[in-house]
């Protein structure tokens, strides 16, 4: 099974949710304002994307105000961002694939720049700077440069993951950057591999037997404005939608 940190994530956080939204893929409906916010993110990725292989943008920045103050914020950041000489690769959207427990981990870093001494991971993101620490502890931060490790000759000390958020109302945009260690990859490795042999386990069970995934107690938080509360009975009633900002292990990936 292909597996990106939009999977993990879930999977961390409530196996029987990933079921439900992975393996029976039942929608999770979003509100309006939540699913206008995802179709923003992904007009600024396309539009960054555009930029970067030296495409015509004006089209995008005249007929999206939005757009057009998040790439005004880039600009003013750029010189932080491209302040690389002489790169040797540097590639946006660039898809990776790692083989690892008997599946396929997938990811796309939004921009990829290489050079002899680092291997820098950059990302956009289009929601509030979250805390350092939670940062790191997503899917995202441990998946990404593992797997470049893991498929380059970059030593884990040599590669970094900067994120770049660009805020709803203009302003200039703020960085986070995470650096990577040996230390950092062998803990990926062994939370990995244990979180992937349970998977694996879960999954033969499912396929074979019909036997669900594992769920939260019934006292878990994560259930109170969960779509699924009902089909799990976690609930007698239809929960509300949220229109809350979504967490970490909710926001997707956009794939292009």
């Amino acid at each position: 099974m292909r597996l990106s940190q939009s999977h993990l994530n879930l999977l961390e956080l409530c196996p029987r949710k990933f079921q439900h939204t992975y393996l029976e893929q039942l929608g999770s409906p979003n509100s309006p304002e939540q699913q206008e916010r995802l179709l923003a993110g992904s007009r600024f990725h396309a539009l960054m994307q555009q930029w970067e292989m030296g495409l015509p943008i004006e089209p995008f920045l005249q007929e999206d105000p939005q757009l057009r103050q998040w790439f005004h914020a880039f600009i003013g950041a750029a010189p932080q961002i491209l302040q690389i000489h002489d790169p040797m690769f540097r590639e946006s959207e660039h898809l990776r694939m790692l083989e690892f427990q008997g599946h396929i981990l997938t990811v796309v870093y939004d921009l990829l720049i290489l050079t002899e001494q680092e291997a820098q991971i950059l990302d956009w993101k289009t929601y509030p700077k979250p805390s350092k620490s939670d940062l790191a502890q997503s899917w995202q931060s441990r998946l990404y440069p593992f797997v470049l490790a893991e498929t380059s000759d970059y030593a884990p000390e040599q590669i970094s993951m900067t994120y770049w958020f660009f805020q709803a109302n203009g302003e200039m945009a703020q960085s986070l950057k995470l650096p990577y260690s040996a230390k950092q990859h062998e803990e990926t490795r062994q939370v990995l591999s244990r979180l992937l042999n349970q998977f694996s386990e879960w999954l033969d069970r499912y396929e074979t037997q019909g036997e669900f995934f594992p769920q939260l107690p019934e006292t878990a938080s994560e259930c109170a404005d969960c779509s699924y509360s009902i089909r799990c009975q976690r609930s007698s009633q239809t929960p509300e939608i949220s229109e809350s900002f979504p967490t970490l292990a909710e926001i997707q990936e956009v794939a292009l």
